[in-house]
């Protein structure tokens, strides 16, 4: 059985992404800020300290082995550029810690974990669409954070797919979920549609769908490969 660690778990991509995983019968530990299962274990990654906890916990409840590891959390708050020096500094702070830090450090430990034990291991990032073409004046942390995750993703595929490990990338657009749901209304609700020729923002399934394809399906081929799913708004 493969198992897999999977933040964000408790919502929105990160939901529909372990229902799919779990339907095709992996066994899922989930990451959630306040965890209420006993599939789910609560870490806050405002906390530097909370990845590696976070690893060591659910490394244990999988019985010592990590198979794929899918970092999905990720916080979406506005910071306006006039906001104050310290308000300013502390959201780019939290956005980074949570989008690109937390998700290096438990990449860190599924990539020596795969070593010490020489296996093969998958780890997925969901980066954004805001990592290739920005996002707002309002979302330069998260923009940057995604742009590095997205950098990282391509490091580690091209550094370690010699020893079986492989990297893959998905990068949303708009997404049906509590997150995105303030920003569509923020920046003019329907009106935004018209820059998505799809006509419509992503369901959480859809990306589950690719979550699942690259965490148990991709070919070991397209490791460094970023799928991007955001309805042709950002074509590349």
């Amino acid at each position: 059985m493969t198992c897999i660690l999977l933040t964000g778990a408790s919502r929105g991509i990160g939901a529909a992404a372990k229902r799919a995983l779990e339907a095709r019968g992996a066994r899922v530990v989930g990451q959630a800020t306040k965890a209420d299962s006993a599939d789910m274990v609560a870490a806050d990654f405002c906390e530097p300290g909370a990845p590696q906890e976070l690893w060591q916990t659910a490394l244990a409840r999988a019985g010592g082995s990590i198979d794929v590891l899918v970092n999905n959390a990720g916080l979406f708050d506005p910071s306006p550029l006039d906001r104050s020096d310290i308000a300013w500094l502390d959201a780019w702070e939290d956005t980074l810690r949570i989008n690109l830090t937390a998700a290096a450090q438990l990449s860190r430990f599924a990539v020596r974990h795969w070593q010490e034990r020489g296996v093969v291991g998958r780890i997925v990032h969901v980066a954004s669409r805001a990592g290739h073409r920005g996002d707002s004046p309002a979302h330069w942390h998260y923009a940057a954070a995604k742009g590095g995750m997205l950098a990282m993703h391509k490091t580690i595929a091209r550094a370690y797919a010699g020893e079986g490990i492989l990297s893959f990338a998905i990068t949303p657009g708009f997404t049906d979920t509590a997150m995105a749901g303030d920003y569509l209304e923020s920046r003019g609700g329907p009106g935004l549609l018209a820059d998505i020729p799809l006509g419509r923002v992503a369901e959480p399934e859809e990306i589950a769908t690719l979550i699942a394809f690259c965490a148990l399906d991709a070919p070991a081929s397209m490791t460094g490969a970023t799928l991007d799913a955001n309805g042709a708004s950002y074509v590349r």
